[in-house]
């Protein structure tokens, strides 16, 4: 599987810190998973979590369950 062709974004969030992740979403339908990389090193490697998970994970960044 390349991930040359994805369409990487990250968070309107993001404060440009340098500390950001990107995901691309263009794998969700087709076989269920999130590629993730680090946005500082957009070429270095990336790896993929399960759809269902990384759903879990924001759902629950949203309803605060990891604040610091």
């Amino acid at each position: 599987m390349t991930l040359v062709r994805l369409r990487w974004r990250k968070s309107s969030y993001s404060d440009n810190g340098g500390d950001c992740v990107e995901v691309a979403t263009d794998l969700v339908a087709s076989l269920g998973a999130v590629p993730v990389r680090d946005s500082k090193h957009a070429q270095g490697p990336t790896f993929t979590v399960a759809a269902a998970a990384f759903a879990v994970f924001v759902a629950g960044i949203r309803d605060g369950a990891w604040t610091p």
